[in-house]
């Protein structure tokens, strides 16, 4: 079974344009990523798919294949799928171009739990929601599955409700989705084929058609939900990080 990781680094961006190629601490923002994901220990390879050569040359001189596609593609899936035109591989593992700390156990808890069977068509992950101003932000995306932990709903809105009041149990009762995917590549083919679903066009989320179409999505849990670089702000906030733990 071969399991590819593919990183979509697109050069537009509406709040930090060419923000692939931003010094965080000296190095590209897509080479701090790149690093990070390999050091994965279930990836069979590790492709870039990107519109702009200016990246493609940086991820190159890396040693790490970056392949060109269009401009034009709505979402990082759509890009992705295109990379992997002709290109073998049984599982697809989507990591966010703009995460320079992503956890690398954490795709590998993805590509495992994929790996063990066929019952499930994609796998995401999922991180606690421990304060009031995350579970309120329309900006954080909630997430609730069942006891198998197969994701039944995904939202901007507050899920679940809580009609009374919190029930004490101990356990986490909201949690938010984290932008990585895992799909087996048959699944991927099928989902960029669909159009999008009224609840992913209304909550302008993709995963929503995954489930639309009836696609089985795990969901696996984590502590951290980690750090995207969409400002001047954040590249700040993560060069602090890894300062401190002397990078």
């Amino acid at each position: 079974m071969k399991i590819v990781g593919v990183i979509p680094a697109r050069w537009a961006s509406t709040r930090l344009p060419g923000k692939s190629l931003v010094q965080i601490c000296g190095k590209p923002l897509i080479q701090r990523v790149v690093e990070r994901v390999r050091l994965a220990k279930r990836l069979d390879t590790v492709l870039v798919a990107t519109d702009d050569k200016r990246i493609a040359d940086v991820v190159n001189a890396l040693g790490v294949k970056a392949v060109m596609t269009r401009p034009d593609h709505p979402s990082g899936t759509d890009r992705i799928a295109e990379a992997l035109e002709g290109i073998k591989a049984d599982i697809v593992i989507n990591i966010q171009g703009d995460e320079p700390l992503i956890d690398p156990k954490l795709i590998d808890s993805l590509a495992k739990v994929m790996a063990s069977g066929k019952e499930w068509d994609m796998g995401t992950a999922a991180a606690p929601i421990t304060n009031d101003n995350d579970l309120n932000n329309p900006s954080v995306v909630k997430v609730v599955w069942d006891e198998n932990g197969r994701a039944l709903y995904f939202s901007r809105s507050v899920i679940p409700f809580v009609r009374d009041k919190k029930p004490e149990s101990g356990k986490a009762l909201h949690w938010r989705h984290i932008g990585i995917y895992a799909y087996r590549k048959s699944f991927l083919e099928k989902f960029v084929k669909t159009s999008p679903s009224l609840p992913e066009k209304s909550e302008k989320l993709e995963q929503l058609r995954a489930l639309h179409i009836g696609g089985r999505i795990v969901v696996i849990q984590t502590a951290e939900a980690g750090i995207g670089v969409d400002t001047p702000e954040d590249v700040k906030y993560v060069e602090a990080i890894i300062r401190k733990a002397g990078g």
